[in-house]
Parts: structure tokens; sequence; C-alpha cells
């Protein structure tokens, strides 16, 4: 109660000063580990995880050492845990701590997803980053932020940070990466990567301090005439064996779904080439890609049963869309998704362009519970469904509003006939929900989904067990 007290009559930009005191002191107590290895931030409203997956991929196969922090999991030097904090920069001293795990397992790399967020709440302060991917830049986190700009302002203080901290003083050949030093000296460069085709790079790539800055996107001509270069997928197109593209001379053809992916892969091939992996290396490792957990994630266990079901983390719209694209892609009978939308301050907005999206794409629509936080859920599920029957759905008959997430997702799989498609979005494979005075429940929808799926088997097979 009296947290939510200080909360809510203390000015944020007051409260936020504790979290650069604990930024602070982490530094100082985990002794600045960030200064011990080569670390690359990650920004931008979506793709950040998924590029930060492909990434640490494409660097283990050249043969680097690598940790990361993102929203889907905390890995060190190849041991990883799923995040279960509900929260991609982690508070108090816990970023710090990780990174110290990461320097004293011998990592050559950090990896950091850097939100908007945790730019407000100081959590990128003291880390030493050399270089900062901006994967994308559109409209979100609005009400949180107050106003688009300032949400781009925090993206760009996140840049603004990375190319001033700690200056000159990483010594190259200590971190490891002797080929990333400045002329003459031993110094890392300080790079900034920066998605070519947003209509805003040329903002990010303005930010004084940067030795090099580089883009990646489809189009050949970049943004910006002080750009050293240029990483360009040609030839894109995508099926049902995954996507195919073509950067430089090399055709790549991971096994993955969905063509927003080209974008994230493309990123983490920039960094890697800039960090002196060779190309071999790279084609090898980008046809081996596998894909993030709770990004569209197939539960195979349903086409056991005729269908299939993709677990996707797709909250917002443009996230959402894509989904729909890789379903379009996959020829579905009907599709069936399960979703809804968030509290805790997030964008109101959203509920209704998201409704409204999935009321026109999908065949049956189930709204149900995703994070409330302490906004009442069954307001924001009647929010939802407004726009869901808006695009034309009945209740009843093509629209289900069900609480408990659970039997949403049960319900889904049990409607699905052969040849269906169920989508369950706004989660992946986030540990936990979020739900009021602070609380969260331990939640995973791929879990539950396996566990309807074993249900209705069960019940095909008269109650017993399915075989195997």
């Amino acid at each position: 109660m009296l947290r939510q007290l200080i909360k809510r009559f203390l000015p944020r930009r007051v409260a936020n000063f504790r979290h650069f005191f604990y930024a602070w002191w982490g530094a100082v107590k985990y002794r600045h580990p960030s200064r011990e290895m080569l670390v690359i931030g990650v920004t931008g409203t979506s793709g950040k995880s998924s590029t930060i997956f492909f990434l640490r991929q494409l660097l283990e196969q050249a043969g680097y050492i690598v940790g990361s922090l993102s929203t889907i999991d905390f890995y060190i030097a190849g041991d990883n845990r799923l995040n279960d904090q509900k929260m991609t920069m982690l508070g108090k001293t816990q970023i710090q701590k990780y990174l110290r795990e990461m320097a004293d397992k011998g990592c050559q790399v950090a990896i950091v997803e850097t939100t908007s967020e945790g730019r407000v709440q100081h959590r990128h302060r003291f880390i030493a980053y050399d270089i900062m991917v901006l994967t994308n830049l559109y409209p979100e986190h609005i009400e949180s932020h107050g106003s688009f700009a300032k949400y781009k302002q925090a993206k760009l203080d996140i840049f603004r940070h990375a190319s001033t901290y700690y200056l000159s003083r990483k010594v190259a050949e200590r971190v490891g990466f002797p080929a990333l030093a400045k002329d003459c000296c031993s110094e890392l460069k300080k790079i900034a990567l920066v998605n070519g085709d947003s209509e805003y790079a040329g903002e990010f790539l303005q930010t004084p301090m940067f030795d090099e800055r580089y883009t990646f996107g489809q189009s050949e001509t970049p943004p910006a005439a002080a750009v050293a270069g240029s990483f360009v997928a040609r030839s894109v197109s995508s099926d049902r064996d995954g996507l195919h593209f073509v950067v430089e001379q090399y055709r790549l053809e991971p096994e993955l779904y969905g063509e927003h992916n080209v974008m994230n892969i493309l990123a983490a091939i920039g960094v890697a080439r800039l960090l002196g992996a060779d190309w071999p290396a790279i084609q090898k490792g980008v046809h081996a890609l596998k894909n993030a957990p709770g990004r569209n994630e197939l539960i195979t266990e349903a086409e056991e049963l005729g269908f299939k079901v993709i677990v996707d983390y797709a909250f917002e719209p443009q996230a959402m869309a894509a989904l729909y694209r890789v379903a379009e892609l996959l020829q579905p009978a009907r599709v069936i998704h399960v979703f809804g939308s968030t509290g805790g301050g997030r964008d109101v907005a959203r509920r209704f362009t998201v409704g409204a999206l999935a009321g026109q794409k999908a065949d049956i629509c189930i709204v149900t519970d995703e994070d409330p936080y302490d906004d009442d859920p069954q307001k924001i599920i009647a929010d939802v469904a407004s726009a869901v029957a808006s695009a034309g759905k009945r209740d009843g008959v093509d629209l289900f509003r069900i609480l408990d997430r659970r039997l949403a997702i049960q319900k889904a799989i049990a409607l699905a006939d052969r040849g269906d498609l169920v989508l369950v979005t706004g989660k992946g494979s986030e540990q936990a929900m979020c739900v009021g005075a602070g609380k969260k429940i331990p939640w995973d929808d791929r879990q539950a989904v396996r566990e309807a799926i074993r249900e209705r088997a069960a019940a095909a097979n008269g109650g017993q067990p399915a075989q195997k």
C-alpha cells in the first residue's frame, strides 16, 4: 500500500533517482564488469529479443563466448534460464550482477536488451556499451512515455549514452577484439548499427561520438552520407520451407517463418561481421538458426491431432500483423486466435487496434486475460471484444470472452479441427502473469497449450493417456 501511494503521488522523475542510485551501486559493487567485455546493446520497438537470440547463435557459431540478457532469457556462456521476472532490464543491481558473472565465466561478448522504459529508470547507466543496434521504431508505449516524441527521445538517449559513456578506455586486445581498435591506437571503437529502412534512421545516425556508423535493411541507399557501410538483404521471399534472401553474394535460407525475421537476422549478421566473423561461419550459422522460445513457436504435439498451434509474443498491431502473414503461408482451414491486452498503464488504444485486426483476420476469436496488473481484467476484455465485434464477430458463435486464460486455451484446442491453426499470443515464453497489488502468478502459455492438447487426446482415447 505504501509503495503504491509513493508511486502515485511522487513525481516519476524524482522516484526514478533511486534507480540511478542502484545502477551506480551495482556497477561499483560488481567492479564495473561491462568494462571487461565487448558490450552490445539492442534497442527498438520490436524484434529486440529475437535479434539477440539470433546474434547469440551466430557469434557462438563463430567461436565467441557469449552472454545475453533479454526478455526471453538470461544466458551466460551456454547456461541459460527463461526470464521469469516480467522485466526486460532488471532492477536494483541485477544487471551488473549478471554482467559480472559473464565476465568471470570468460564471456567475450555481452548482449543487453535495452528498453525505453529502462532508460527512463536509468537502468542503462554505467553499462559501457561498444555497439548499439536499433531494430526499428514506430509508435508504441505512448501512454507510458506521454508521446511518441518522448518515446523516440528515450531511444535517442540510449544511443547518446552508448556513444559517450566510458570513452577511450577499453583496450581492444585485452577484451579479445584487436580488429576493432581505433586507427593507430588500441581502444575499442564505438559503433552504431541502425535499421536504414526506418524513417528515423538519420536521427540515430547523427548521434555524436560514434566512431563508425552502419545500416542494415532492404534499401540499397543508406540514409546518411556518413555511413561506413550497409548490410543489405536482397531477393527476400518466404514460403512453407522458411525464409530465402541474399546478402552480398551469399544465399541464406533459414528454416524460420516470418519475413519480419529477415531484418532481425540481418541485424545479427551485421554485428557478427563487425566483430570479425567470416562469411562461411555466418552462412552456416544462419542456416542452423533456431527460433527464440515463444516467438513463432510451433507446438508440435498438436500435429498428432491434425491441426497446428503457434505461441507467439505478439501483443501490438505490427507484430500481430506479421504473425498473420505467417499464418497465411500455412494455409489453414481456419484460424482460431486466443489473445487479450495488457493493463498497468500500457496503451489502452492498443486494445481496440488488436481487437479489430484479429476480428478481421481470424475465423474465431477468444478474448482472455493477459497481464491486467491493477486494471480490471473484465474491462480490458470488454474493450478488446468490442473491437472484435465491430469487425462482424458474434458472441457465442465466433467470439468468446473467457477470463481464465487456461480455460480460453482449452476452448481453442477443443474447437480446433483438422487443418486449423490455433494462435495463442501476447505472452510467448513469459513465465508469469502480472495481476493486482504487484503479484505475479506463475504461467507459461506453451505449457498450458500442451496440457490442453493432452487432455483432448486423452478424452478422444476414452480417458486414457494418448499412446506414443
